[in-house]
């Protein structure tokens, strides 16, 4: 198996449960983008280093994949494993530049629904009542909503799958409020893309998990949801650790080449860490590597068992790193997850300290942080407000006071940042500056879900017998480039492996996002709308 985040993890873990003897080759660090980062040199008289990280941690309650495989991993005392040290986050809060935020309640605020108009009513007002926008414009939404919910898996997959989010809620002859909220702000956070890139079929389905399913009905949990400390400590390293007692066996390496014949994989090339190279084999070879190295594995021979894999030349990839800013005081922005809607490089964050109870932030370092707030960087492109120039061509430094500036911007009151409190900061180390080319590089990328890019996207088995992928990338029901999304994919990787070697053990749970059976029967109708050639019967003009 190659590649060591939370797809190969997954992947090693299932195959482990059902005795296989699993190779992990990882080249970095086990976790991948989802790991804590140690701030080198930074821990004092006994303490850990601070924790850095790619990006701060989101459980949403709709995933299920993750929490199920937490469940199985043993941590101290928790009845339920690791799953026990997620917390909820309450509220959530979208800060504006100049003009009151919003903070908004987490978890179940709207009441039930039974009809389409009571939809339409019930999500209109939870719109506008949390938010500074018309209600015209707020209901125009809900009947957007309602227009994705209703309509059969057909359509999403024909029409919406192509249509970029921008078009689908039609954000050009709506209010400036809407354009911000419903079109970029929530593209932006959720895919780190334009709202004129992004599918409808990815955004639409979050919209219907967020916004159509007041009850939470059949969630794992709260909505929002956040690990009690940092991520490899609480995760990472129990998962691992299991993984070792199972029987998983992990290397240091980097894979090189995979050497196919006969429509199957015939061996794999590695390097280890000192360069040296070699060629192992195996009975099944699961790759569980980002989709930009993956697609640079494609020989002729291997394209020519699996020509599909050829479309993942157009995959698109963006930014989405974070930055750690070290407090001396706690803040007071929210108990729960920020946006910065007028932020011109779309930043999210959370502070830390407040939901981690097993090991405050106090026992990291030299002991005098007291918060650390973790930023989440989705536009790497647009100037900023302080030297004028995109996040890709900011040295760190820059990159650090630019992003500070711009929460300064958003933030007044109570959650007032001022510069006396700050200790210091991280930048994730996968975005490394050139010098040369006076411009960063990222070695973590994001996949983007660009309108009509399911096409390029593999199943997790096809023609080469023994060639298994899981990844983020890879045809998910979750259809979003998250942790969840590679979780889901490294179970299907399994139960093809199993299913190729005859093997009698259970196959790995696979779980859907929730759609509203109240909207079922109308479902099946828009089926019969689609098959002539007609919109959905929501589909009308605004």
């Amino acid at each position: 198996m190659f590649g060591g985040g939370v797809a190969g993890l997954t992947a090693a873990h299932e195959l482990a449960e059902r005795g296989f003897a699993v190779t992990v080759h990882e080249r970095r660090a086990l976790g991948g983008k989802a790991r804590s980062i140690p701030v080198a040199g930074s821990g004092r008289d006994g303490r850990p280093d601070l924790p850095g990280e790619h990006g701060f941690r989101f459980f949403p309650g709709f995933y299920k994949h993750i929490p199920d495989t937490m469940r199985r991993i043993p941590f101290r005392d928790n009845p339920n494993g690791v799953w026990d040290n997620l917390v909820p986050a309450v509220e959530a809060r979208f800060s504006r530049a100049g003009t009151d935020d919003v903070l908004l309640p987490m978890g179940q605020v709207a009441k039930p629904w039974s009809t389409p108009d009571d939809f339409r009513q019930t999500v209109g007002s939870v719109i506008a009542t949390s938010t500074r926008m018309p209600m015209t414009d707020a209901l125009y939404f809900a009947n957007r909503l309602l227009v994705f919910n209703t309509s059969c898996d057909e359509r999403r997959l024909g029409q919406w799958e192509n249509t970029a989010w921008r078009d689908f809620v039609g954000a050009r002859g709506r209010s400036a409020e809407f354009r911000v909220l419903m079109s970029r702000t929530l593209t932006t956070l959720l895919v780190a893309a334009k709202d004129d890139h992004a599918s409808t079929r990815t955004i639409g389905s979050m919209g219907e998990q967020f916004l159509g399913n007041p009850l939470e009905t059949g969630n794992d949990g709260p909505l929002d949801r956040l690990l009690n400390g940092p991520t490899t400590e609480v995760w990472i390293d129990p998962w691992v650790n299991r993984l070792r007692q199972l029987g998983v066996r992990f290397e240091t390496a980097e894979l090189r080449g995979l050497d196919a014949a006969g429509g199957r994989i015939t061996g794999a090339r590695i390097a280890d860490a000192a360069g040296a190279t070699r060629t192992v084999t195996a009975d099944h070879y699961l790759l569980a590597v980002p989709m930009e190295v993956a697609r640079g594995l494609w020989t002729p021979e291997i394209l020519t068992a699996r020509p599909e894999l050829a479309a993942m030349s157009d995959l698109v990839t963006n930014w989405m790193s974070g930055i750690q800013f070290y407090l001396r005081r706690p803040t007071e922005i929210a108990r729960g997850h920020t946006a910065y809607v007028d932020s011109p490089w779309s930043l999210t964050s959370i502070a830390q300290n407040q939901f981690w109870s097993r090991t405050p932030i106090s026992g990291y370092g030299d002991g005098t942080v007291r918060d650390c707030l973790s930023v989440d960087i989705s536009d790497w492109n647009t100037p900023g407000i302080v030297y004028g120039k995109p996040a890709v061509e900011c040295t760190h430094e820059e990159i650090a006071h630019e992003v500070w500036a711009q929460l300064q911007a958003h933030l007044d009151g109570a959650a007032t940042l001022r510069d006396e409190d700050l200790c210091s900061w991280f930048l994730d180390t996968g975005v490394a500056w050139d010098a040369a080319r006076g411009r960063n590089t990222n070695a973590d990328p994001l996949l983007i879900n660009t309108a009509g890019s399911w096409a390029a996207r593999p199943q997790a088995h096809g023609g080469l017998e023994n060639l298994y992928l899981a990844g983020d990338y890879v045809r998910t029901n979750v259809d979003l480039a998250t942790m969840e999304g590679a979780a889901e994919s490294a179970r299907s990787a399994v139960n093809a492996l199993l299913d190729v070697a005859g093997s009698d053990a259970p196959r790995c749970a696979l779980y859907t996002l929730y759609r509203a059976p109240e909207l079922e029967p109308l479902r099946r109708l828009d089926a019969g709308r689609y098959a002539a050639g007609q919109p959905n019967m929501f589909d009308g003009p605004a």
